[in-house]
């Protein structure tokens, strides 16, 4: 690994580099912070999936990009004399030592779970109207559901215990039966969200993150359905023309080899 001298020289050398480009390159000389917002966006997502895999190259090649697009951000920034580079730094280690008060002060906590109640409070204190305000709107609704549950536990608005959580999942569903049986899509679509958000809820409790569980069988399923085609394809056959019987027989041979 790296000394803290090269690490701080890496920095300077990517710095150097954004000043370069927006001096001499076309394209990048053209962006703004509107057209790089959505290029931002799908390398998150491409950062998410190499976690996934756990390709460690895969994820050092995605922090580099999203590195990059932090530095080019804070260029943007300064030529427009509204932050720079150091501004972004100073900010988030400001905020992580006011944040951190049993690293920085003389605070004491006992576990994780009190930092993150501590956490919260802070936040309320530093002028936050409301614990749920930190949650991005565009969030996707799975991740924004566990983020809303996980901030309210924070401050103590929680469930004891998951057995209490499940019998409400059981309860949900039963609602949403009913609301199927009576014909009513409106109230079966509300009911349908009332489980997921409900499902989300346990999840946690289970110490499982419901995104990454739900990831992981899209990508069972996809390996699955793709070997179907795969075995139709041997056999110059559309998958189209497949009897349900056929596939579900190369779905589980698949399974059973994986």
């Amino acid at each position: 690994m790296h000394t803290k001298e090269e690490k701080l020289q890496a920095i300077g050398r990517l710095l150097d580099i954004m000043d370069d480009l927006r001096e001499k390159c076309p394209w990048d000389r053209k962006q703004t912070f509107d057209s790089l917002r959505h290029l931002t966006i799908e390398e998150v997502f491409e950062l998410s999936d190499a976690i996934m895999d756990m390709d460690y190259n895969k994820i050092k090649e995605e922090l580099g990009d999203i590195l990059l697009h932090v530095i080019f951000y804070a260029k943007l920034g300064e030529e427009i004399n509204r932050f720079d580079i150091a501004d972004v730094a100073n900010y988030i280690s400001d905020k992580l030592i006011k944040r951190h008060p049993h690293i920085y002060g003389n605070v004491r906590v006992q576990d994780a779970d009190e930092v993150k109640r501590n956490w919260e409070a802070l936040k309320m204190k530093e002028g936050k109207k409301s614990v749920l305000e930190g949650v991005p709107r565009s969030l996707p609704a799975m991740i924004k559901a566990m983020r809303m549950q996980e901030k309210a536990a924070g401050v103590g608005f929680d469930w004891n215990n998951h057995e209490e959580v499940w019998q409400k999942v059981k309860e949900e569903i039963r609602e949403l039966e009913q609301a199927v049986k009576q014909g009513d899509k409106t109230k079966a679509e509300e009911e349908l969200g009332d489980v997921l958000f409900s499902l989300i809820n346990y999840a946690r409790f289970l110490d499982i993150n419901p995104e990454t569980a739900l990831e992981k069988i899209n990508k069972k399923f996809k390996s699955r359905f793709e070997y179907i085609e795969q075995k139709a394809a041997e056999q110059n056959k559309k998958i189209q023309e497949l009897s349900l019987d056929e596939m579900n027989i190369w779905w589980n041979e698949h399974k059973a080899k994986n």
